[in-house]
């Protein structure tokens, strides 16, 4: 380690944000650029190299977290940086975008604040791209063998550009415009800014793997003829079948899901629209979940201008530390955090009617009430308990002139038929059922991330990504020397 007594004479301090009233009036990061670096070679130093280092085992990846932070707190980043992308294929993804199960199980975390494990990872992911410690790798070789992948979100890149480097001639198919999945347009760029995605998808491009953007298989190149074109399919469409809430007035105009409105937003930072047509601008807004998604519809809804936001969860507030009881150290703890979207919402307080920042705590939705010409006016809620009982007397109605639904995922999605054109069998969660390999039930065809694990974290997605690329280059060359890190029944340490 670094510094022996690192984690006793240095402090936790996390990457600073802008002030919010700066960030709030454009789409850039968070983050105030430059900061990180003059602070992280000593909070990578608080590392204390343990004998068991539990990091490694709430990361999917097997991040190999002890090791980079101690170089770090050593000033070698090229050493840094190969450590990092020996596991990680995207780190300046996961930097941005993962919960950090991994601080979870950092053993600092039993009784003093983790090692700000995230924070190193981008520092590091962003000095290797400054200081061109990331160039392509091309293959020394090909092998003769071709792979498509469908789906361009991190399970997808991850997997083509573990292919594509072990040899094999690989081809993305992604229906939508530009690849990137969820992380182009689902993800904000106050989140991720696109530089990041559009700077690997150019190094995957270098290295050999080729993009078939703008094309669904099962609507414009049929599961069948793509199959018999390739010796290996690999399935990486994530779950895109959204929750509902069928509930009375949900066919009210301005109800809609929290991905029909993200995109736009996104598109319109593209430079695509000029406006979004669901903009949230002067509206009474009300985002129905309180996951992730939803904070990422608080904070666009914040930037377009909302007249209010209200972010309704159905579980009670959490307690600030961890329940030792529900959430024993190492797991990943439920417990009160507030993002920077909350943070935004809270301090220009654009949610008179919240418990806490822009949430409305153990709130149950019962129904949408609209005006005669169909469009939505309200939302009607009930307070719950435990059990999700409603409490007597707890009724509220909100102003709503835009309602998002962020529930999260149930699957894949079925419409462009690429599931029944191949006859692919589903298990009882409707993801699609793969056997210890990754294999499907046909021949040659694999499927990966949340399309068969269900909704999950974007370093899950990635292992899932490098594990199914280990099973197919296993299958087409007989042996692999790829990593996987992890196998299609694992899970995330729980109680």
């Amino acid at each position: 380690m670094g510094d022996p007594k690192g984690f006793l004479t240095t402090a936790r301090q996390n990457w600073p944000r802008r002030p919010v009233e700066e960030r709030v009036r454009d789409w850039d990061e968070v983050y105030v650029p430059g900061a990180l670096l003059p602070i992280v070679g000593k909070q990578a130093g608080r590392c204390m190299d343990c004998g068991v280092p539990f990091c490694h085992e709430a990361c999917p990846l097997g991040n190999l977290i002890p090791e980079w932070n101690d170089l770090v707190s050593r000033e070698d980043w090229r050493a840094a940086s190969d450590r990092l992308h020996a596991t990680n294929n995207f780190p300046e993804f996961t930097g941005r975008l993962c919960p950090a199960p991994c601080e979870a199980g950092c053993v600092l975390a039993i009784n003093q604040p983790a090692v700000t494990i995230k924070n190193v990872e981008v520092a590091i992911a962003d000095r290797a791209w400054s200081e061109g410690f990331a160039p392509p790798r091309p293959p020394d070789r090909l092998s003769g063998r071709t792979v498509a992948v469908i789906g361009s979100g991190p399970t997808g890149l991850a997997a083509a550009q573990q292919l594509t480097r072990a040899g094999h001639t690989v081809a993305v198919y992604e229906k939508d415009d530009r690849p990137g999945g969820l992380m182009r347009y689902g993800i904000p760029g106050f989140k991720m800014e696109k530089h990041h995605l559009e700077r690997r998808i150019e190094q995957m491009r270098a290295e050999g793997t080729k993009f078939r953007t703008s094309t669904a298989v099962g609507r414009d190149v049929g599961a069948a003829e793509l199959r018999s074109r390739y010796d290996a399919v690999v399935l990486a469409t994530g779950a895109t079948a959204w929750r509902d809430l069928p509930l009375p007035g949900r066919e009210l105009a301005g109800v809609h899901q929290a991905m029909e409105y993200l995109p736009l937003a996104n598109r319109v930072c593209q430079g695509d629209l000029e406006a979004s047509p669901m903009s949230a601008a002067g509206k009474h807004v009300v985002i129905v979940g309180g996951g992730d998604t939803g904070a990422d519809c608080l904070g666009t809804a914040v930037r377009e201008g909302a007249a209010s936001i209200t972010q309704l969860d159905i579980y009670a507030q959490p307690g600030a530390e961890r329940d030792e009881d529900a959430d024993p150290w190492p797991t990943y703890p439920r417990i009160y955090r507030l993002s920077a979207a909350h943070e935004e919402a809270r301090d220009l307080e654009s949610a008179p009617a919240a418990d806490a920042d822009a949430r409305l705590f153990a709130a149950s939705t019962l129904h949408f009430s609209g005006d005669a010409d169909g469009h939505v006016r309200a939302l009607h809620l009930v307070e719950v308990d435990a059990g999700r009982r409603p409490l007597p007397g707890s009724g509220r109605t909100l102003p709503a002139d835009l309602v998002l639904l962020a529930l999260g995922f149930s699957g894949p999605g079925r419409e462009d038929g690429l599931i029944d054109q191949l006859g692919l069998a589903l298990d009882p969660r409707g993801t699609i059922a793969r056997d210890a390999d990754f294999a499907t039930n046909v021949p040659g065809v694999y499927a990966a991330g949340d399309a068969a694990r269900g909704q999950s974290l974007i370093v899950w997605a990635i292992a899932e990504g490098r594990a199914v690329a280990a099973a197919v280059d296993r299958r087409l060359m007989g042996a692999t020397q790829l990593p996987a890190p992890i196998g299609p029944y694992d899970r995330p340490m729980t109680v």
